[in-house]
Order: C-alpha cells, then structure tokens, then sequence
C-alpha cells in the first residue's frame, strides 16, 4: 500500500470548514524511525495556528497536522532503538503528520503504552505534559517550596503542570480563567491552592493577597501580550516568567513599566517544543517516562480528556477546540 487516509487543509490554509480527509502518499520509516497504525490522536492549539498558515514549522514536519498520537508499529527502518518491535504498542511525540493512518516518528520520541491506559489517554499525554516538564524544569527552574502560577488553567498544558508541581512539592499553586466554572475545577479536581477567574476579578491583586504581598515565584503565561505587565506586576524578586504563548497577541501595548526586571530581578523566557531537536526532546521523553508515568498508573496524576471524537469528525473537534469552552483534550480516533 503507496497511500493512507489523512486530513487535509484544502487550499493549504484555511478556516475549520477546509478540513477533510484525502488520500495521500504513506510514509517510509528509514534509520531510528517506526511507521505506527495510528489509533487516536490529541488536538493541540498549535494545530488551529497551523491550519490557518500561521504557524512556522520545522523543516523536518511534514504538511500533515498533529504532534501526538497513540498506535502500533508496523514498520521499523533499519536502526531503530532497541526496546522496539513490530507490533508493539506505543505512544509519542512527532514534529507532525499525526492526523492520519500512519506516521514515521523517530523510535527516540516514543513511550511503550501500559495496558492501564486507554489508547485515547496516551494520545493525550505527549505534548501537554512533555511541554509542561519543558516549562517546570528546564525553562523556569522550579525546584520544591516555589510558588507558581499557571496563566489558562483549565487548558491541557496547565492541566498537565497543576498537577506536576502540586505533586513535586510546590509552596502554592495558582491558577487563571476565564469563568468560575474553570477555577473550581482547577481547585477541585487538580488540587490548586488558589484559582481566580480573570473576568470578574484582578488577578494581580488576588495573587499578591494570597502570597503576602511577595508575589509569586514561577509564572507559565499562554496569553502573551495583554498580561506581559500584569505577569511584572505580580511575580516575585528573582522569580521567572516563562512565556508559552500569545493568545492575546505578540505586540506589547504601549506604556510598558521595565522597573520590574531590576526591582524584583526576575527573569522573561520564552520557549517552544516542536523545534527544539531530536536529542532535546529524547531527554524529555525520558523524564516523562522516569516521573510521570508511574504516577499515571497509581492514579495520582490524570489525563483529562473533555471530548473524543471519530476523526471523521475533524471538523468538530477543531471548532470546539477554537471556542475555548473545554477543559482537558480533545482527541480524535482512527478506525474501531
């Protein structure tokens, strides 16, 4: 077989409408890579940036959507790390082309699946909580007895991060959103100290309340350019503010107060996954399987999925994803 079943953008961009599945040619897994019958993947907000040609890919990615997936290897190329055979069932990481039947991902990149875990949950746990280790460890160098703040609490990222650092030992964990609803649930089900809703409230203000006027140690921002000084505002000296995103915009408004970065000594750091390379993420990989994974299977930590859908259904899912209404992922199947 020379062709697969994939989702397609027609006119190489567009609006939700312009998905649809089409026949393209199947991979060929050459050197460390795998070709893995995928079985359901996870949507991703980089996928909606994507979709519309905004976002900047990697040269390795191929056009396909999606970086998270969970399936079985039916192919190995010829130098492929050992612990892998042909049907092993797996779960991983890809710069891209996970929305579709087949992908060819480096053998470094994937997880073997536990047999406590769905298909649908490992589809959901790669990058979120892969991205989430990236922003904890590396970026903002959280350690046991900090104080954090997770901007978009109810998103798959912050999920993932709630969870890691109320378990690793944090002093307080905060977090925003945008409705009451999303703040209990952050409280209630991912065991926040603290959420506040940052339509009803000044978030700011309830931070420095809640930390004593100190303000807070870490702080993981996804909306960018509207909370650049409110992130000033309210971290702590020698704190860090690592940015993931800018769901509000990249163009800092005008009147911007710099005394922060010399009176609290903090520190501005922005990042990303997908270009990082392949020895980069490996390492991470293998800290997800070395810290998290364990406590997946206990229990301790969740994957939280709001919705699964056939991927029949793209169409849907990305509409729900770009309405901003959901709290964990939402993941798509292949087949039965």
């Amino acid at each position: 077989m020379t062709t697969m079943r994939a989702v397609d953008i027609e006119g190489g961009k567009g609006p939700v409408s312009a998905l649809h599945i089409a026949n393209i040619p199947r991979p060929k897994p050459t050197g460390a890579q795998a070709l893995v019958k995928v079985k359901a993947f996870g949507l991703n907000r980089m996928d909606l940036i994507q979709r519309i040609g905004e976002y900047t890919l990697p040269p390795q990615a191929p056009a396909t959507l999606g970086v998270e997936f969970s399936g079985i290897i039916e192919e190995l190329g010829d130098a492929p790390e050992r612990d892998f055979k042909i049907g092993d069932k797996v779960f991983g990481l890809a710069y891209g082309g996970a929305y579709a039947e087949y992908i060819a991902v480096s053998t470094h990149m994937l997880v073997h699946k536990p047999d406590e875990l769905s298909w649908e949950q490992c589809a959901g746990i790669p990058e979120t909580w892969i991205t989430a280790t990236q922003a904890i460890y590396l970026i903002s160098h959280f350690a046991p007895g900090k104080s954090i703040l997770w901007h978009a609490g109810a998103s798959s990222v912050s999920i993932a991060g709630i969870q890691l650092t109320v378990a690793d030992g944090a002093s307080a964990v905060y977090a925003t959103a945008r409705s009451d609803e999303k703040c209990d649930f952050a409280i209630k089900e991912l065991g926040a100290t603290a959420a506040f809703n940052t339509r009803t409230s000044d978030w700011v203000d309830e931070v420095m309340k809640a930390t004593g006027g100190k303000g807070v140690d870490v702080i993981i921002d996804f909306i960018g350019a509207d909370y650049f000084q409110q992130n000033l505002n309210a971290i702590a000296k020698d704190g860090a503010i690592v940015i993931l995103g800018w769901l509000s915009g990249d163009q800092i408004k005008d009147g911007l107060d710099l005394s922060a970065f010399i009176r609290q000594r903090c520190t501005v750091s922005g990042s990303s996954l997908r270009s990082r390379d392949e020895e980069y993420q490996g390492k991470l990989r293998n800290q997800l399987v070395e810290h998290a994974l364990p406590r997946f299977l206990d229990g301790r930590f969740n994957v939280i999925i709001d919705k699964v859908l056939p991927w029949e259904s793209i169409q849907e899912a990305h509409q729900l994803l770009e309405d901003n209404k959901t709290k964990g992922k939402i993941v798509c199947t292949i087949g039965s």
